[in-house]
């Protein structure tokens, strides 16, 4: 009878520890938002997800960080993604049922947003980066312009497929400028980060970017693109209907609009929006 004692209160005692280790929702479950954003919002999202912890410390969030046209795709495919912020509209509208009518912008008539949820979070700027000492002297976008028109510079951009290539597309129309003709003086990143990265090794001797990865990056801005070359950059943000968790998600959506979350987003020089 003693030793049958005894085992049950080793067994008490390990059940309440690891009670203790571990903290669980109503329903017995762990809470985990799952938040799928732009590569260039990791570390000013990430800065907001540690603050989150004081908010809701039973709620675990996990960012996963690349192109927006990387994570569409992945979340198309079925991908399990609680909340999607985009680097530009387009990914979003993509994915948007409310824009199911409208095949220019949800040409595949996709419905993964949640409606009501999708918000304009934030407002970047897209950059003409130039690494340490700026070795060619670029000081503009129109002297950008002339150098790659005569064959006299190396320029890093996004692919085709990622909104700061897409923006830099844009910029290029604006000068009159056939990117086909100048793909000998233009290498590539699949986002921002990895043209950032191009810059700062002296690769290339510019880089179009956005002005957070720049300053993230410690890189020199030498001019930023007007809403006339290249439109606004806005982050557009949603809860997903392929996560299993929307109240929560919801609630954390709601933070990165507070105070809070957007010192965090400031500090980088993102301009909230929400």
């Amino acid at each position: 009878m003693k030793k049958l004692f005894t085992v049950l209160t080793v067994l008490s005692l390990t059940f309440s520890l690891s009670a203790c280790g571990e903290k669980q929702d109503p329903t017995g479950q762990s809470t985990e938002i799952l938040v799928f954003a732009a590569a260039s919002m990791q570390e000013s999202l990430n800065a907001a997800i540690e603050g989150y912890k004081s908010v809701a410390p039973d709620v675990t969030v996990t960012a996963t960080y690349d192109s927006s046209g990387t994570l569409k795709t992945q979340i198309q495919e079925g991908a399990p993604c609680d909340i999607f912020i985009s680097a530009a509209p387009r990914q979003m509208n993509a994915l948007d049922g409310a824009l199911q009518d409208d095949t220019d912008k949800n040409p595949d008539g996709l419905d993964f947003v949640v409606q009501g949820s999708r918000i304009d979070l934030l407002e970047n700027k897209v950059t003409l980066a130039v690494p340490a000492g700026n070795p060619a002297g670029i000081e503009s976008f129109d002297q950008l312009a002339d150098l790659l028109k005569n064959g006299e510079v190396m320029l890093a951009m996004g692919n085709s497929d990622v909104p700061v290539g897409q923006y830099t597309q844009k910029i290029f129309t604006y000068y009159s400028i056939d990117e086909a003709s100048i793909a000998a003086n233009l290498t590539y990143g699949s986002n921002a980060k990895e043209v950032a990265t191009q810059v700062s090794e002296g690769t290339v001797d510019c880089g179009i970017i956005y002005g957070t990865d720049a300053h993230s990056a410690g890189l020199t801005v030498a001019d930023s693109a007007t809403a006339d070359m290249c439109g606004q950059v806005i982050y557009p943000a949603a809860v997903i209907n392929s996560g299993s968790q929307p109240k929560a998600a919801q609630a954390f959506l709601d933070y990165l609009s507070s105070a809070e979350a957007t010192a965090c987003f400031e500090a980088v020089g993102f301009s909230p929006l929400a």
